[in-house]
């Protein structure tokens, strides 16, 4: 009887046919440990199914491990930490331990962070001690190093020499015995080599040619060097008698340069032979599967010459060029190994074959000694080939003017589109000539510009200026029609190369017609001074001005690109050019005050002063208040001696331009003529108009130190301050006071007060480092100089002067920080001179003395000390040249400078008068 299907279902369990859970443990939950079979470990299990990590393979263990045991002795326990190692190293280390691990380091890596910059200043502190406190040998000795440069010859010569430190033994070395070889052995060593005709007895007893020991009877033949010896000579004799004349008797060889001659006919290949013989398979190989090809042949032969095997080579080539006979390079390179007639014979069979060919033609002529014979040969070739422009070339260049210009003819007539020969026919030609020369190269090859171009100096060399004009405008109409592209950056360098070839109305025709070609009207300004600048450095000088007249014509009321004309005929033309240039500027720019001084100054420096005078009178009229004009007519009457003309001229511009500047350039002209008390009047009324006007409270005060007033100069100086409390120079001249008088204190402070008022200002940071160097604390400048490093980074003044503060050994690393930091800069690059100078390096200062005084030329105290170096190291060729240099520089700055070039007493010394008065103040010893 059948079961019913839901009795079935009713008794049949859900897990029933599913595979178990991942990790089931039959019988877990009624305390079962769970076992592992086979079917769990073995291929039934995937390799990516997850491990069951609850019964894990026991480790085996170390033996290192077995023999070794916990410390548990109470000298390895401490109280806070336990026992040294770990009580549970013996028990599984779990996925819960490997995290708190991991936790535990992570903690640590940061603590270990935030103690790192702490730890590591630390370090640093501790190696800097520790190389204070244990200097290298090299530091130690370093002072005593510097000294020997000032040991006379005398005293070097009369230093002892170092004693003999060896024992007696060794200084008292046994002579060489040498023992003389008794007669004996020499005999036998004679009769060894001879040959006997007799028996002694012991022969005959012993049965003649029998010895009783074993090679005995070995010839000494092989081993008879003077045999040898004999031989060579004899063979060498031989060699030469073979290449002596058999005329005169007399050899043609030189003997002792035999065997050079013959080393130098070995093979100069060096490689591997196996290579050689490698490469060799191959290129036979290429031969035999391919021998119509020509490189084939020629790298076999080019590998046979290599080796040596200069022969074989030409065999081999000769071959190639019976198998090719059309290749051309075959037949040169069969031409090129054969000897001087076999190449001439090789070259003909060549031609025979390629008579069309234009390098076996030429080197069929290059072959030729004679030159007749090259001109048969490149007349014979024009034969076949009358439109090689090279051929027509090489042949010309062998014949005179005359025959030259009859080829020319007819090359032109067989190549009518080669310009070279069109242009060098006309050169031959006379002006007429020339000219139906140029028109019909112009009809054959209308599109070419330099045809054009040759054409406008053929009219130029005949003095006919107004033609040139019209033939480049002609040639940009003519290629324009011809749909030539007008390429003006071509155009441009045409006309630089025509200004070296000496056609100045060319070159500047071309820049008049081309400037503009392609510009928007917006960019022509900047670029046509551009393309000045570029003219210019490219010394087209008549370029670069047909440039800025053109820019005049097209911006006449451009007071920029006036200046810039003008400063490019000052720098490049003459001086008349830049007055006229000027001249017509001031027309169109009136009020362009500079344009005016420019060419006030050009007339005084020509000396001629009335001119200068009527420059500056016209300036006035233009510009009735300007304040520089005013300055300059003043400055022009000082510098020629007009004292009182300059009063009257000062007088009336504080009258009708009272500005600070002209106060006080009233009071300096009374202070330097030496009128104080004019000066100090001045001085009371100007502080009341320009009470913040710094310089007025600067040279009240100096006035009254100058007459040792000095409680007068501290309270000048205080009132300025307050009047005046950022300015810079003031607050200097104030502690600079103060520290004269004793006040080390009251300077300290003012300085602190000033760096507030001032911050990251480096002249005031400068100012009281020095007032500690000078005050004998050198702790407290380094102090303050690392207090001012961190304010100013960028400072060169600053780390000009920390190199010096530091001792000799540590200069030259702060010299290289102080690069790294202020690459360019002036005052970094002047105490690096001064560093090479200190050492004695000579040229290295020389070079580092001109860097600094082409990077900044306006820096006085840069050449005062390059003039100072070469008074004690150069000759007066060099000093010569750094006075000429310094006074066409004129330098305005400069702290020693200007203490001498702003000294009252010397307002009327010029250039070349302050320099070595500025030398002398500069110390040799740094």
């Amino acid at each position: 009887m059948a079961t019913p299907g839901g009795m079935l279902n009713k008794k049949k369990k859900d897990f029933i046919g599913i595979s178990a859970p991942l990790g089931y443990v039959p019988g877990l939950g009624r305390g079962a440990t769970g076992f592992t079979t086979r079917s769990d470990i073995g291929p039934a299990r995937e390799a990516n199914d997850i491990s069951d990590d609850r019964h894990p393979a026991p480790k085996k263990k170390k033996k290192d491990d077995e023999d070794e045991e916990e410390d548990l002795n109470d000298n390895n326990y401490d109280e806070f930490a336990g026992y040294g190692g770990s009580l549970f190293n013996t028990g599984p280390y779990e996925k819960d331990d490997e995290e708190a691990d991991a936790i535990y380091e992570a903690i640590d890596k940061r603590m270990d962070e935030k103690r790192k910059e702490r730890r590591e200043k630390r370090f640093r502190e501790e190696i800097e001690r520790y190389r204070q406190e244990r200097p290298k040998i090299q530091q130690q000795f370093s002072d005593l190093k510097r000294e020997l440069s000032d040991v006379s010859e005398d005293e070097w010569l009369n230093i002892p020499e170092v004693g003999d430190a060896r024992n007696k033994h060794q200084r008292n070395a046994k002579a060489d015995k040498i023992t003389p070889m008794p007669d004996n052995f020499l005999s036998k060593h004679a009769m060894s080599t001879e040959s006997m005709t007799t028996l002694d007895p012991r022969q005959q007893a012993l049965g003649g040619m029998a010895t009783p020991y074993p090679g005995g009877m070995t010839s000494s033949g092989d081993n008879d060097l003077r045999k040898i010896g004999e031989a060579r000579n004899t063979l060498m004799d031989v060699k030469l008698n073979q290449v002596s004349d058999s005329v005169s008797g007399q050899t043609v060889v030189d003997p002792k340069g035999y065997l050079t001659d013959l080393q130098s006919m070995l093979p100069s290949y060096a490689g591997d032979v196996a290579d050689v013989k490698k490469a060799r398979l191959l290129l036979k190989s290429v031969r035999e599967t391919n021998p119509n090809h020509p490189p084939a042949w020629i790298a076999s032969a080019r590998l046979e010459e290599v080796t040596g095997k200069l022969q074989a080579a030409r065999n081999i080539i000769m071959r190639g060029s019976e198998v090719c006979p059309r290749s051309e390079d075959v037949w040169l390179e069969a031409a090129r190994l054969q000897p001087g007639d076999t190449a001439k014979a090789v070259i003909a069979q060549a031609v025979r074959h390629l008579p069309n060919s234009v390098k076996i033609w030429i080197r069929a002529a290059d072959l030729e000694l004679e030159t007749r014979a090259r001109r048969k040969v490149f007349r014979k070739a024009l034969e076949h080939i009358p439109n090689s422009v090279k051929l027509w070339k090489s042949a010309i260049e062998l014949e005179g003017p005359e025959d030259a210009r009859i080829l020319l003819s007819r090359a032109v007539e067989c190549c009518p589109t080669s310009v070279e020969l069109w242009l060098a026919l006309s050169k031959l030609e006379n002006y007429e000539n020339a000219r139906k020369v140029l028109n019909r190269a112009r009809e054959n090859i209308p599109t070419d510009r330099k045809i054009w171009i040759s054409a406008a100096k053929l009219e130029e060399a005949e003095r006919n200026h107004l033609n040139v004009d019209k033939i480049i405008d002609r040639a940009l109409t003519s290629l324009r029609s011809n749909m030539v592209e007008i390429n003006r950056e071509q155009w441009i360098k045409d006309a630089e190369e025509c200004e070296k070839a000496g056609s100045i109305a060319t070159c500047q025709s071309i820049i008049r017609a081309v400037i503009g070609v392609g510009l928007e009207d917006e960019d022509r300004e900047t670029t046509w001074m551009d393309d000045a600048d570029s003219c210019a450095s490219h010394q087209a000088i008549e370029c670069a001005r047909a440039i800025y007249a053109h820019a005049l014509t097209g911006f006449p009321s451009r007071k920029k690109i006036w200046l810039e004309a003008a400063y490019f005929e000052k720098n490049h033309g003459s001086r008349e050019s830049l007055e006229s240039l000027l001249q017509k500027a001031v027309g169109h720019c009136p009020k362009a005050e500079v344009l005016w001084l420019m060419g006030a100054k050009s007339k005084w420096l020509a000396g001629d002063v009335p001119a200068a005078r009527s420059i500056l009178a016209l300036a006035f009229q233009a510009n009735p208040n300007s304040e520089e004009i005013w300055l300059a007519a003043v400055k022009l009457e000082s510098e020629n001696n007009e004292d009182e003309r300059a009063r009257r001229l000062l007088a009336r511009a504080r009258n009708s331009a009272p500005t600070a500047r002209v106060w006080m350039k009233s009071v300096k002209l009374e202070w330097q003529l030496g009128s104080i008390e004019k000066a100090r009047q001045l001085l009371d009324e100007g502080v009341k108009h320009y009470p913040d006007f710094s310089k007025l409270w600067m040279m009240r005060g100096q006035i009254a130190e100058q007459l040792g007033e000095r409680e007068d100069a501290r309270k000048t100086f205080q009132q300025g301050l307050k009047k005046c409390a950022r300015s810079v120079p003031l607050c200097l001249l104030a502690a600079r006071l103060e520290e004269k008088i004793g006040n080390l204190t009251k300077a300290r402070a003012m300085l602190e007060k000033a760096r507030l008022m001032n911050p990251q200002c480096p002249e005031l940071w400068l100012e009281a480092v020095r007032i500690e160097s000078r005050s004998g604390n050198k702790n407290v400048a380094q102090a303050t100089m690392a207090r001012a490093m961190q304010d100013c980074q960028g400072s060169g003044i600053l780390w000009a002067e920390a190199i010096f503060l530091e001792a000799r050994p540590q200069r030259k690393t702060k010299s290289v920080d102080g690069l790294k930091r202020c690459e360019h800069d002036p005052h970094v690059l002047l105490a690096v001179s001064k560093l090479f100078w200190s050492e004695r390096k000579i040229s290295k200062a020389r070079e580092w003395f001109n860097r600094t005084v082409k990077i900044e030329p306006d820096l006085g105290d840069a050449w005062a000390n390059f003039f100072r170096f070469e008074i004690q190291h150069g000759n007066e060729e060099q000093q010569e040249s750094v006075r000429k240099r310094c006074v066409e520089a004129e330098p305005r700055h400069g702290e020693l400078w200007c203490s001498v070039s702003k000294n009252i007493a010397n307002w009327r010394c010029k250039t070349n008068e302050i320099l070595p008065m500025v030398a002398t103040l500069i110390s040799t010893v740094f």
